[in-house]
């Protein structure tokens, strides 16, 4: 049920053309309280996209009332007729609502440089509006219409003993990189909780979820992860328990987007261990995951770890280079820096890639999901604009 299984929220989903082919392509989520409490994490990519311009204002005061979300356009450098555009969207939502439009969030994903028909987008809001439910349906019909590239939706949920639920839905499956957020995703709960604590949780949880997603290293222009709480279960949650199942969600989703990263034949996962510190850790884990020698290494099933250690050996993390363990799914490969066990040992024939670093050097560890590099990839991403 994703961003419906929370109680206080309706979704939908419908088609405005923006899409060529013909499938939903604007989705709707309004939160009716009693509370409506949001936070929300942006790219911090300095190139942004009109949506996230707007969005920044209106989650300011910590009140969201509703969030609009297009596919097939990414409204991105389009000027002040593209900013118009964001506002009139916003204007029109709170509008079939009867709330301020400066308490809707704007989301937008597609092709950057590209100005949105107005009318469609107009038109799409105005069904979208009709259309909410407080069902399973309205939850995965918004699910499948913020979808661009993906094959599948991304919808996740967790439900506490206390009586609270979190609910979200995302949408991604290429430019996946770090940047506190990589991709659009929407998450609601019911918990009584106040902005200020639902911005606490959900920097928490993205930071070692999507922030840890780094697919192919690029990150995108119009990122946002939003958090919205309507208190409508009426239990106030213990906010250590909360951000734990709002990270078990999180980390679900980054894990749908991983699966589902344009042409990928592996997912990998990159845990470094007995770093200095978590920094570093990631530093390390990060740099393997954008080393493209590496993952073409992976693409062709053969477990390079001269590759790693060379990613390895451009980070400014504290480790004795000679004194460095590698494993591939379970197999050490690489002893204190020279040969260990036989290459021929390891399997990288299943799509699942398990890397162990050990720098040996402290007790931080970090985990890093990344994907190889492909065909596919290269094929998919060379014609994105035709």
């Amino acid at each position: 049920m994703s961003v419906t299984a929370a109680a206080g929220f309706l979704a939908a989903g419908v088609p405005a053309g923006l899409k060529s082919t013909g499938k939903s392509d604007v989705a709707l989520v309004r939160n009716v309280g009693p509370l409506q409490n949001a936070a929300t994490v942006f790219t911090t990519n300095r190139c942004q996209a009109n949506p996230v311009l707007w969005s920044r204002e209106v989650v300011k005061d910590g009140v969201v009332s509703a969030i609009v979300l297009n596919s097939g356009g990414a409204n991105c450098y389009t000027g002040a007729q593209g900013f118009q555009t964001t506002h009139a969207t916003a204007e029109l939502v709170g509008e079939l609502l009867e709330v301020s439009a400066g308490d809707v969030l704007v989301c937008s994903t597609g092709l950057i440089g590209e100005q949105l028909d107005l009318a469609k987008v107009t038109a799409g809001v105005t069904d979208a509006a009709a259309a909410l439910a407080g069902t399973a349906e309205g939850g995965q019909a918004a699910a499948e219409a913020i979808m661009t590239t993906d094959t599948v939706a991304k919808q996740a949920t967790h439900t506490a003993a206390a009586g609270w639920t979190v609910g979200g839905m995302a949408k991604g499956a290429g430019m996946l990189a770090p940047g506190l957020a990589t991709m659009l995703v929407v998450i609601t709960t019911d918990a009584v909780l106040t902005s200020a604590q639902l911005d606490q949780a959900l920097r928490a949880s993205t930071a070692v979820t999507f922030d840890r997603l780094d697919s192919d290293g690029c990150m995108s222009t119009n990122d946002t992860v939003a958090l919205l709480g309507s208190g409508a279960s009426g239990v106030e949650a213990d906010l250590t328990e909360f951000t734990a199942a709002l990270t078990e969600v999180c980390g679900s989703l980054a894990e749908q987007l991983q699966a589902d990263a344009e042409g990928a034949s592996h997912n990998i996962a990159i845990h470094v261990e007995r770093a200095a510190s978590e920094t570093d850790a990631v530093e390390v884990g990060r740099s393997i995951a954008r080393n493209n020698l590496f993952k073409a290494a992976i693409f062709g099933n053969d477990p390079n770890w001269g590759r790693v250690l060379a990613a390895v050996g451009t980070t400014g993390a504290e480790f004795d280079p000679y004194d460095i363990d590698v494993w591939f799914n379970g197999v050490r490969v690489c002893a204190s820096g020279t040969p260990d066990q036989p290459r021929d040992l390891v399997d990288l024939t299943a799509r699942a890639v398990d890397i162990r670093v050990d720098l040996k050097v402290g007790d931080a560890t970090a985990t890093i999901l990344t994907n190889d590099l492909t065909h596919d990839y290269v094929h998919e991403n060379s014609a994105y604009s035709s």
